[in-house]
């Protein structure tokens, strides 16, 4: 456990980086809260709205990767607020144009900041927080995400009674522009930058400057767990894009539910999940507190496995037993159930690539899970609506199942290999 002189400071640097990445979260969504106020002004077709968040999207998918890997090398710190800081003056910009050129343009360049924002997050978290608190905060962190998508639509309302729609985005845009020089004075990158022990036991020096045992990216590339992380990943998220895109369709149009139920089934997944993520972070490093880390295996796998199959048993309850007369609570239920079990993974996967890759590549390991993650949200989109198309969402939804089955069958046949990826240390005698 870290010693006096932590709390404080662990304290501070956490809410700046929850207050920072809950203002990265609502500017990506800005364009959304405003855009009936937009399309009164300027003549906006479908596919230019289309066009306008296809190339945030894709701008932001490319940018997570990249700084992933950037966080490895750069100053998470710096990262983060030069990030924060880009976002804020791009939504500034935005709110002075008025052609769609410009609107897709601008909407790319912030997709790019937006990447800029959780790796530093994830980065200083491992420095500051022990493995067995790790999850927790990771978990906690990741909520900022809620606080802003929730509160993001009544802020946006409120601010339109009293302004317009350029001076809500510019005003966002300026609160950012603050909000990052706070987060350059008051994030440090490790605990040694404020004179205190690193957590984690700084690596010995080899003679060009670098640690003698730090691994090379071939070496974590070659590291078998990566890609169980990574195939893991990608199927849990493809399979919870799949619900929350497509499970209200499925409610209306298969089984005769009305479009409250839809949307109420919709939340009731959304709680679910913010409750799983804290609960997974949470359980996980009491775990991890019992056994500790090691070579094999790792002790967040039980309760990762447990939700796994609970996705799986409440996706087979959801299109075996709902029907046109189900009861709605019971409907609510599974959402929350399933919203639950999902997103208790997600917080997880993140969580284990991070930590259990070398330190001096940890931001590159959770940058390839993650881009194999949108790899799965890519294939719930067409892919999954296309089998839909030929058969039911009832198939298509069965074939997630499935996939999900077999994928938690295979993790569990898995479980115990080695989990520490890159290069094991010598030892010395």
């Amino acid at each position: 456990m870290a010693g006096p002189g932590y709390g404080a400071r662990r304290a501070v640097i956490f809410a700046a980086m929850y207050v920072g990445y809950t203002l990265y979260y609502f500017n990506r969504k800005t364009f959304s809260f405003v855009m009936p106020a937009v399309m009164e002004e300027v003549a906006l077709a479908k596919d230019d709205l289309g066009l306008i968040s296809s190339s945030q999207s894709a701008a932001y998918a490319l940018s997570k990767f990249l700084s992933g890997v950037l966080s490895d090398r750069l100053s998470a710190r710096w990262l983060f607020s030069s990030g924060l800081l880009l976002v804020g003056l791009v939504n500034v910009l935005f709110s002075r144009s008025s052609a769609v050129a410009a609107f897709a343009a601008l909407w790319f360049l912030n997709g790019l900041a937006q990447g800029l924002g959780w790796p530093p997050c994830a980065k200083v978290l491992r420095k500051w927080f022990e493995p067995s608190q790790f999850g927790t905060w990771w978990a906690v962190l990741s909520t900022s995400m809620n606080l802003a998508g929730g509160l993001g639509p009544l802020v946006a309302a409120l601010m339109a009674l009293s302004y317009d729609w350029r001076t809500t985005l510019a005003l966002s845009g300026s609160v950012c522009v603050v909000a990052s020089l706070a987060c350059l004075l008051l994030i440090k990158n490790e605990p040694s930058d404020v004179g205190l022990p690193n957590i984690e036991p700084g690596p010995k020096k080899g003679g060009k400057g670098s640690s003698s045992e730090d691994s090379t990216l071939a070496e974590l590339l070659l590291s078998p767990y990566l890609w169980v992380l990574s195939t893991g990943y990608l199927v849990v998220f493809g399979i919870k894009t799949c619900c929350t895109d497509w499970g209200q369709l499925f409610l209306i149009q298969e089984r005769g539910q009305s479009t409250l139920v839809g949307s109420s089934y919709m939340s009731a997944l959304e709680v679910g999940g913010l409750v799983g993520s804290i609960v997974a972070g949470y359980l996980s490093d009491r775990a991890v507190a019992r056994v500790g880390l090691s070579q094999h295996g790792n002790p967040r796998h039980t309760l990762l496995l447990s939700m796994m199959a609970g996705m799986s048993a409440s996706m087979y309850l959801f299109r075996v037993t709902v029907t046109g007369s189900s009861p709605k609570l019971w409907i609510l239920v599974l959402g929350a159930v399933f919203g639950f079990c999902s997103y208790g993974p997600i917080a997880l996967f993140g969580v284990i690539a991070n930590e259990s890759a070398p330190s001096n590549l940890c931001g590159t390991s959770h940058a390839i899970v993650a881009l194999m993650a949108n790899v799965g949200g890519f294939l719930a989109g067409l892919p999954f609506s296309t089998i839909a198309k030929h058969y039911s969402w009832g198939t298509a939804f069965w074939v997630a199942e499935l996939t999900c089955t077999a994928s938690t069958v295979a993790f569990f046949f898995l479980r115990n290999i080695r989990t520490k990826m890159g290069r094991v240390p010598k030892k010395v005698d």
